[in-house]
């Protein structure tokens, strides 16, 4: 919705300008002479406002359409990675080049990797922006189960980091064990993810079948959220189509979060993802 008042405004003023490069003022009856507006003693308001916005708004419709989007983090689905109230940046050109509004893909660049943090609509809408971490390519036979994932046949490990407790926004804490894992393919990048414990088994936000498994189609890709048991994701609802892909989320530039009563966290800002 933005993007589209964003294109609205730039055609708007674009408009202005062509319109009043000429104009009509003080023309007798019977004369059709066409006066230039350079001859105004003042410019029309609406002129001066249009020729002041129309380069800005051009810019930020270029750059936020095709170089790098900020996106707020609303939820703790991928926490520890991201918190709520992380404003991110989005490259815009990882996985293509894509056109504003349309999202049609003009050029192609590189594939989301294993590991990738992906912005995306939300299969179900086409509209909702989701973030989270891309885990099966196409190909990829994915089973999770009991906590556990296995890729292709080849369980993925996970290495014990400690505990973590994390904000919750009913103002309760609950402790959760913190892991880190790696994937196959994915350059040796090593991240963290949150699993609750075994005991707490019974009082998780989401649950699954036993023995879920997923066989990733052509041209989509199967993510997951790091915080994997508080997490809505290709788990439940499948697949994200390639049409639907954002762009690959690689910078925290601010932190602002008054749910958990701290504000700002300057700690956070400029962190890398």
């Amino acid at each position: 919705m933005f993007e589209v008042i964003l294109f609205s405004l730039v055609v708007v003023s674009a408009i202005v300008i062509l319109l009043c490069k000429y104009v009509f003022k003080g023309i007798p009856q019977g004369q059709t002479k066409v006066i230039p507006i350079a001859d105004y003693d003042h410019e029309p308001w609406y002129l001066d406002y249009a020729r002041s916005f129309f380069p800005v708004l051009l810019v930020v419709f270029v750059l936020r359409g095709f170089i790098a989007e900020p996106f707020r983090i609303p939820s703790g689905s991928m926490l520890p990675t991201l918190e709520v109230g992380d404003f991110i940046l989005v490259n815009k050109f990882k996985y293509g080049l894509r056109l504003p509004i349309t999202h049609n893909k003009i050029v192609s660049m590189s594939d989301p990797e294993r590991g990738d943090i992906m912005v995306f609509r939300f299969p179900g809408d086409n509209k909702t922006n989701y973030i989270k971490r891309v885990i099966g390519l196409p190909g990829d036979v994915i089973k999770y189960n009991q906590q556990q994932l296995i890729l292709n046949g080849q369980v993925i490990g996970v290495q014990s980091d400690g505990e973590y407790t994390p904000f919750a926004l009913d103002g309760r804490e609950r402790v959760q064990n913190r892991y880190l894992q790696q994937l196959p393919n994915s350059d040796d990048v090593e991240f963290s993810i949150l699993l609750e414990g075994r005991s707490a088994s019974a009082n998780k936000r989401i649950a699954l079948p036993e023995d879920t498994e997923f066989t990733v189609p052509e041209g989509q890709y199967f993510v997951m959220g790091d915080n994997r048991d508080h997490s809505s994701d290709g788990r439940f609802w499948g697949f994200v189509p390639d049409e639907n892909i954002v762009g690959k989320a690689f910078f925290i530039w601010f932190h602002w979060n008054t749910n958990q009563g701290g504000g700002v966290d300057l700690s956070r800002i400029g962190e890398d993802i």
